[in-house]
Formats: C-alpha cells, sequence, structure tokens
C-alpha cells in the first residue's frame, strides 16, 4: 500500500509543481487544492485498487463522486473537489503523463438554491395585532397585511388591486398576475373584515379624488411597492423579528402554511398563480425541513441526543 501510495502521489507532486511556477497561486489555494486531491488518491488506492493514474478513466471518478454524495457532503463541497480532479487531470493530459483528460466530461453539481425565508404563524399574528388601527393609515397597512397573508398575491398584485377586484361578500378577490393572467383567489374572515374596514373608515380619507385604485399613500397616490416593502421591513423589526424579509416573505409563509396543514400542492400552485408546478415545489422542501426542525425539537429522543452532543 506504501509504495502504491508514494506512485501516484508522484503525480501530485508535480502538479502541486505546476500550481506554484506555472499557475502562481497563493499558499492557501494550492493546499485547498492539494487536500481536496489527497482524498481522491486514497480512494482509487483503497476502493480502486489503483496506483498508476494512467488506468483512471471517468468511472472512477464518478464513483469517488458517489461516494461524497453518500458522506452527505454539501453540493459547494463537492463541487470544489470535483474542479481540483478535472484541473488535475487536465494538467496530466497536457503534459502528456496520460493518454486522455479522464475528467473532461465530468459535471459540476448545479448550485442549490436556497430555501426562501418563512414567517411563522406566531410570527405572522404578532405582526398583525401590532398593528394599529385608529388611524386611516393603520386601517390600510392593517388591510394589506391580513390581504397579502390571506391571499399570498405578489407585491406588484396588491399594489395594483382595484376596487372592483373585491367580492367580500363571496369572499374572494380577482387578481390580475403574470402574463395578464386572471386568477380567483379567497379570502379569509379576518382579511375580509379589515379591507370592509379600510374601505368604510380609512380609504375615503387617502383617496384625494375619485378613482378605483384600492390602496393610497398618505399623498392619494397608489401606493408603492417600495413603500409596502419599508413598512413589513420595519414592521417586522419592530415586533423583533430579525430574519431578513419582504413583502414576498408573507407570500412564502402563506403557501408554507398552507401545505403544513394538508392543502394538496395542485391547489397552492393555483393559488400562487404559478405556470409550473415545479416553481410551487419549493414549498415542499420548506415543509419538509420545518418538520425536521420540529421533530428535532421536540422529540424527547431527539432533544436528549441534542444535549448530549449526539446527531
Amino acid at each position: 500500500m506504501k509504495k502504491e501510495k508514494e506512485v501516484l502521489f508522484y503525480e501530485f507532486s508535480d502538479f502541486r509543481y505546476h500550481l506554484q511556477t506555472d499557475k502562481r497561486l497563493s499558499f492557501n489555494t494550492i493546499s485547498a487544492y492539494m487536500t481536496d486531491l489527497e482524498g481522491y488518491g486514497e480512494f482509487l488506492i483503497k476502493y480502486q485498487e489503483i496506483s498508476d493514474i494512467a488506468y483512471v478513466d471517468e468511472t472512477h471518478i464518478n464513483k469517488y463522486i458517489a461516494s461524497l454524495k453518500r458522506a452527505e457532503l454539501s453540493k459547494q463541497t463537492i463541487a470544489r473537489k470535483i474542479i481540483a480532479i478535472k484541473e488535475f487531470h487536465k494538467f496530466l493530459y497536457t503534459e502528456k503523463i496520460t493518454d486522455t483528460d479522464a475528467a473532461k466530461f465530468i459535471e459540476l453539481p448545479k448550485p442549490s438554491k436556497p430555501l426562501p425565508i418563512v414567517l411563522s404563524k406566531e410570527e405572522i399574528f404578532k405582526m398583525m395585532d401590532s398593528i394599529s388601527t385608529d388611524s386611516p393609515l393603520g386601517l390600510r397597512d392593517k388591510a394589506i397585511m391580513e390581504t397579502l397573508y390571506a391571499s399570498g398575491l405578489r407585491i406588484s398584485e396588491l399594489v395594483n388591486l382595484k376596487t372592483a377586484d373585491l367580492h367580500l361578500r363571496e369572499k374572494y378577490i380577482v387578481v390580475i398576475g403574470k402574463g395578464n393572467k386572471e386568477r380567483m383567489v379567497p379570502l379569509g374572515d379576518m382579511a375580509v373584515i379589515a379591507l370592509r374596514a379600510y374601505l368604510e373608515k380609512g380609504r375615503p380619507y387617502l383617496s384625494k379624488k375619485p378613482g378605483t385604485t384600492l390602496f393610497y399613500n398618505y399623498q392619494g397616490n397608489q401606493i408603492s411597492r417600495q413603500s409596502v416593502y419599508k413598512f413589513i421591513v420595519k414592521l417586522a423589526k419592530d415586533n423583533g423579528i430579525t430574519k431578513e424579509i419582504s413583502p414576498h416573505t408573507i407570500r412564502h409563509s402563506f403557501a408554507t402554511h398552507l401545505l403544513e396543514g394538508g392543502t394538496d400542492l395542485r391547489v397552492v400552485q393555483e393559488l400562487l398563480g404559478h405556470e409550473d408546478i415545479s416553481t410551487t415545489q419549493i414549498y415542499t422542501h420548506i415543509d419538509r425541513s420545518r418538520l425536521k426542525e420540529m421533530y428535532q425539537n421536540t422529540h424527547p429522543l431527539a432533544v436528549k441526543n441534542k444535549k448530549e452532543g449526539i446527531e
């Protein structure tokens, strides 16, 4: 085994020299490359019984990548290791140490999209309850929050709502979404109550002239996306919520809470106005991750293991 390791790692030594003299990379970058390659070399010797790099082909490299995935390494870590392997085999081929570039067609893993930030139901309700409704602007803000959470609207859909889009007796609104597509979205009782209060006691004092706009700013103009963004960020901050949120966070929370409550994914897709269900599936990942977190924080054995440092 020692002899095999020495033979294989001879090429690694040449590669290190190449990184130092030809590429002129920093000490830390070279160290990172070599650390990743040492793990690769150990795998080839121990599990593939290969000591001569000339015998390595794409199959061997893919088996190594599969072992990294089984070890549940992050996509970023796996990508970094693959980059080192690709650079190494490219060097071997360029220097005519090997007849082919074994890693030429090895692809990097696609970067995973970070899961959207979601507020808990308690955080949503805390924000709702903190809005004072003793002024026209307060009534408007309450109606905005209730509508966003009840319907999952995009911020652009919310600010462009007209009074004719409201069907409060039947408890739904008509929304013009992306691609000018119209959809009907149901409203809960609390949103209906907040909208009625705003229409009766808030909107008449904010609208300076006749119009069909639903939500106005203090100047009597249609409220802007930026204004709603600032209002929601401030509302969260005032309630001690430190998550990085935006109006879209309310939409994410709406979808996630529906799935947690057992709503069918197709229904959520329709409510959100998603063209493709694959866009909606991100919320199933959030739901699963939240369930795992809840389990880890509440199940007696999981809590016990956590306290004892057992994963």
